[in-house]
């Protein structure tokens, strides 16, 4: 009897003793499981994350890569225009220095000289009033004097006709240099102080000493017309520019489209 009582007080105790050692498996268990599935949706989240971003710079690049294309195009269109202009320059320049050299090698007589110089008088007036309004009292003035100069009998012909090549060869000048100045212009009905720059023949823009307000000339409206607040800066920074305040680089401005000749 007393030994069937031990053996089952034994069998007890090792059943006892198993379902505790059971009980601590299973519970480790349940921990590690807890935790592999936990780094599981770490990791998951920051994949989720990463694919996120890379997205992001994928979407940036893009825009990076068709910006770059457009601003390319923009300044292939440029070179070419400037090449023209160029090429026009040169060729006015050239007509100014065989016109000059005419007047070196051969005498002129003065009934023959003097309605050319009126002709060219005329044709320069007429292009400085349909060009755009840059520097528009200096050249003004010029001209004023060039006319005073026909009366003056102490000033001969070759003289007269000098000044009047000089002239044309300012405003070919015009065409292939930057330029700032200031200009009082009248801006929503009000006398405004503007910064006036100036980009060859192709762009004529002002900008308020305050930078409030920003414009561009019009030619094929003969007047200003207001541009938004995303030419600020570039305005900005042309006249820093065209004052060697800052280096020279390319300027994206408002430029209209040449006119076909007709």
């Amino acid at each position: 009897m007393e030994k069937h009582r031990f053996l089952a007080v034994m069998s007890s105790a090792l059943l006892s003793a198993y379902l505790l050692m059971v009980g601590q498996v299973w519970a480790q268990t349940a921990t590690n499981v807890d935790a592999v599935v936990e780094a599981g949706q770490t990791k998951t989240a920051q994949a989720e994350a990463s694919q996120t971003r890379i997205d992001q710079l994928v979407n940036e690049t893009e825009d990076l890569a068709r910006e770059f294309k457009q601003q390319n195009k923009f300044i292939d269109d440029l070179r070419i225009f400037n090449a023209q202009m160029e090429k026009q320059v040169s060729l006015q320049l050239q007509v100014v220095d065989e016109l000059t050299t005419s007047i070196e090698k051969v005498t002129v007589i003065e009934r023959q000289i003097q309605p050319l110089i009126f002709r060219m008088l005329d044709s320069l007036e007429q292009f400085v009033k349909l060009d755009k309004p840059f520097s528009l009292r200096e050249r003004q003035e010029r001209l004023a004097m060039l006319r005073a100069n026909q009366d003056r009998a102490d000033i001969p012909v070759s003289e007269k006709f000098r000044q009047v090549l000089e002239a044309y060869k300012i405003e070919s000048a015009y065409g292939t240099s930057i330029e700032a100045y200031k200009e009082t212009l009248t801006l929503e009905a009000q006398p405004r102080e503007v910064n006036i720059l100036r980009v060859g023949r192709i762009a004529l823009m002002y900008q308020t000493t305050d930078t409030t307000l920003s414009g561009y000339w019009d030619s094929s409206k003969r007047d200003w017309v207001a541009l938004d607040g995303s030419y600020k800066a570039r305005i900005l920074k042309g006249l820093r520019i065209a004052r060697d305040q800052t280096a020279s680089d390319i300027m994206l401005l408002p430029v209209q489209a040449p006119e076909r000749s007709k």
